[in-house]
């Protein structure tokens, strides 16, 4: 390996002796410069690691000499020396880029720490992370083999996450392939999990049930209403938890997280059931029973989600909410600029909902577009998406007005996403589905194995196309593909994000409770 390279220019760098002799000791290959002009003809001239630059030289100053760095060289790393702690200097040499500072006198240790801190501060990160994932390895294999509740997955899945993000930052390839194992064996358990419990906890038959769709408004919306303040209620569509994670940074700029907590999305995990139970409070044959006119089934044409504003008035009264409240649904750029300027007129309102469908959009794009598909190639790929649109999103603009409001907010969403990547066969008629993670229809031939099965949907509240139609569902990240021109439907649809199975991704989803700064 290469010898760390450092320029040291300092207008007194014979004082320096002492420090230059201990880095070379260190084994670190030590070029010296008493001038800002000389110095930037040695940066030309040989490539240098890292440049530790006196604040106060005669002719081109510290700073100056900084500037022109900068201008040919922005990554070089600067460390800049100086005598001087007025606030003033700092601040100009903050801003433009130094990697850090230091105080005279400066003593070896401090300079060893700075290089440390600057140069190999990615390899000990990712050694430190790999170091410590090897240690809880062991203890998040025990807990997927114990029988574990609701609330208990729900921190495995948190666990699990927290160290998919942490590993893919460290850049440790090796280590979150085993993670990746990891995660895949705690699924395959969560789903067997999720089949024995389902039907008692949508038939509430259940006592320790979770926060399930349907339950959603009335257990963590409605307590939030007893407060004095509005209510915003911002549903990003197909949101999962790890998305939520990397968003949060950005977040927290402008409020502070109260209360993360994530709650079970009911089957399938698709717009059509999910978010149609969140926002009448009632299961789908319960929707289609007591509101007919807002419940369009399977096979029949049309959106099936255009009545959600309907579905949570409904509600409201159910429950003698009598109280002023706004429902808007952004699905383009161009409407949500229109929301942004909209948004003190909802002040007066009690509550408001606002679903923003941008992040199922993408993921529907990363199937549909190619350029998406290249963009979005892997889990940490799909994750920096995400917050690129974030960033760059009118949802970011509506979070800050609400930030310097008397307000009080909540992140959440209806369902997640997995990305797929084994095919599971299967045959129907031409009324089946299409959606790949769950089907329903008559005479669904399958591996009764490879799939949860719902013979009768009633059990578990879902509609029946006709007397014989089934439901089946996708585990972990399986995917139905038909066996007619099996092998172009596989390489077409592989490596995408998919939501309506079962899956800690898609059923494990956050509700976040934040508070302007």
């Amino acid at each position: 390996m290469d010898r760390i390279s450092i320029l040291w220019v300092d207008d007194e760098i014979d004082l320096l002796k002492p420090h230059i002799i201990f880095l070379k000791e260190k084994g670190y290959d030590v070029s010296t410069v008493n001038n800002g002009h000389d110095a930037l003809d040695m940066i030309r001239s040989k490539r240098f690691d890292i440049v530790f630059l006196d604040e106060q030289m005669p002719g081109l100053s510290g700073i100056e000499t900084l500037l022109k760095i900068k201008v040919d060289f922005p990554g070089l790393p600067v460390i800049m020396i100086t005598k001087s702690e007025e606030e003033a200097i700092m601040e100009d040499a903050i801003g433009s880029n130094i990697a850090d500072y230091l105080i005279k006198p400066v003593k070896p240790n401090q300079i060893l720490l700075c290089l440390k801190k600057n140069l190999e501060n990615k390899k000990l990160v990712t050694e430190k992370t790999t170091f410590q994932y090897q240690q809880e390895f062991r203890n998040i294999g025990m807990e997927i083999s114990n029988r574990l509740n609701h609330e208990e997955w729900i921190e495995v899945y948190k666990k699990i996450t927290h160290w998919e993000l942490k590993l893919g930052q460290s850049g440790d390839e090796e280590m979150s392939q085993v993670l990746k194992m990891q995660k895949d064996e705690a699924n395959q358990v969560f789903c067997k999990y999720v089949e024995r419990n389902y039907t008692e906890w949508i038939n509430g038959k259940n006592p320790s049930r979770p926060v399930l769709s349907h339950n959603l408004i009335k257990e963590k919306i409605f307590p939030l209403l007893n407060d004095n303040k509005p209510l915003f209620v911002v549903l990003i569509d197909n949101l999962r938890y790890d998305q939520w994670k990397v968003l949060q940074p950005i977040i927290e700029e402008y409020f502070r997280v109260d209360r993360e907590e994530i709650f079970y999305s009911i089957l399938p995990t698709v717009t059509q059931y999910a978010r149609n139970a969140l926002f009448s409070g009632l299961l789908p044959t319960e929707i289609e029973k007591k509101y007919p006119k807002f419940w369009v089934n399977e096979e029949e044409e049309g959106t099936k989600n255009n009545y959600e504003n309907e579905l949570l008035g409904e509600l409201l009264k159910r429950y003698g909410k009598d109280i002023r409240y706004s429902y808007y649904k952004v699905l383009n750029q161009t409407y949500g600029k229109k929301l942004v300027e909209l948004m003190p007129n909802m002040m007066v309102n009690k509550l408001n909902f606002i679903v923003y469908n941008f992040v199922d959009m993408l993921s529907h794009a990363r199937t549909e577009m190619e350029i998406i598909r290249e963009l979005a190639d892997d889990e940490k790929a799909y994750r920096s998406l995400t917050v690129s649109w974030f960033l760059h999103s009118p949802l970011l603009d509506i979070l800050r007005y609400l930030a310097g409001k008397q307000v009080n907010v909540v992140i959440t969403t209806d369902h997640g996403s997995i990305r797929v990547t084994n095919p599971v066969k299967i045959l129907g008629d031409r009324n089946v589905n299409t959606n790949l993670r769950y089907k329903t229809g008559k005479a669904l031939k399958f591996e009764r194995n490879e799939a949860f099965e719902v013979r009768n949907p009633a059990d578990i509240f879902l509609p029946r196309g006709n007397v014989s139609s089934s439901y089946v569902f996708c585990r972990n990240d399986d995917f139905f593909a038909y066996p007619n021109n099996y092998n172009h439907y596989v390489n077409y649809y592989k490596n995408t994000f998919q939501h309506g199975g079962l899956s800690m991704e898609e059923m494990l989803v956050p509700f976040v409770t934040i508070n302007p700064k």
